[in-house]
């Protein structure tokens, strides 16, 4: 099972569906899916609700492996089912997509121009919950703003040290250090990124194999090193904040690269549609991210 999907993600055409919106940002996922917050009254309904969307999107006939390589679940979407099946089994045993889990507990207060990842006490018992409802990799985000470079190597060397107890567990993380779009500083911020993640691929054992997930650069193929170094399963790109056109041509850009857009999938999808319109519109948005991954 692993090695399938180990296969499928390393040499596979497509993209990787992010639906992994977690506390903080998902009443703005409601929000922009037509549900407004007083359609809840506590963090429950509120969940259903999500969940609600994420089943009409993963069951949704667009939503497909054809052009879907895999999707990244939010803890509570993990634990949840969809037609009787834990996602994640839904996800690989009926539509033949990869299932991943977010991981992290959001970002600490921004220091030296980054912020770091708050600490993950729980997280050896969510690797052992993620191996047995069949997970494969997990994706966890630090956020660079600013071209410090203590900063920035902090935020690189956290998401390794946490990345190789991941792997400890049997599974392949996202290691997922986000350059703030809108730094003005984000040339500056990409190449000492790509410095310090190019130190620890180095440092990797043969056996120790990550994926990355980033902003897509400013300098077109600036991450082709990292895309074909041998510790790497596969790079992925964020949306960021782009809109889905202009991500899509910024990722169109670059060789090698492919998305793990979350706005940019969902961002045309309501509550309201009919059935037909709503798979119409994610069929749209599954085909133009698709096209700008290969």
């Amino acid at each position: 099972m692993q090695e399938q999907a180990f296969e499928k993600i390393k040499h596979g055409k497509g993209f990787i569906a992010a639906l992994d919106q977690s506390g903080g940002s998902t009443p703005k996922a409601l929000a922009a899916y037509g549900v407004s917050e007083d359609a809840y009254s506590n963090e429950d309904e509120m969940f259903k609700l999500v969940h609600d969307m994420r089943t009409r999107i993963i069951t949704s006939p667009a939503f497909d492996s054809e052009k879907i390589l895999g999707a990244i679940l939010f803890e509570q979407t993990m634990d949840s089912k969809i037609e009787g099946k834990y996602t994640a089994d839904y996800l690989a045993d009926v539509k033949g997509i990869v299932p991943f889990l977010k991981v992290d507990k959001g970002l600490a207060e921004e220091s030296n121009g980054v912020q770091l990842m708050k600490p993950i006490p729980d997280l050896d018992a969510l690797l052992k919950r993620a191996n047995e409802r069949h997970i494969f990799g997990t994706k966890m985000r630090s956020v660079i703003k600013h071209a410090n470079e203590e900063g920035i190597k902090a935020v690189v060397d956290q998401q390794f040290e946490i990345g190789k107890q991941i792997i400890a567990a049997g599974l392949v993380p996202i290691i997922e250090p986000e350059v703030d779009i809108h730094s003005a500083e984000k040339v500056a911020c990409e190449d000492l990124l790509k410095a310090e993640i190019l130190r620890h691929l180095d440092a990797l054992d043969s056996d120790q194999n990550v994926m990355l997930k980033l902003s897509i650069p400013t300098e077109v193929n600036l991450y082709k090193e990292l895309i074909d170094h041998p510790r790497v399963v596969r790079v992925v790109a964020l949306s960021g904040g782009y809109s889905t056109d202009e991500a899509n041509k910024k990722l169109k850009a670059n060789d090698g690269l492919i998305a793990s857009f979350s706005r940019a999938l969902s961002q045309d999808l309501n509550v309201n549609q009919s059935d037909s319109a709503f798979n119409d519109t994610l069929a749209k948005a599954v085909d133009s991210i698709y096209e700008a991954s290969i």
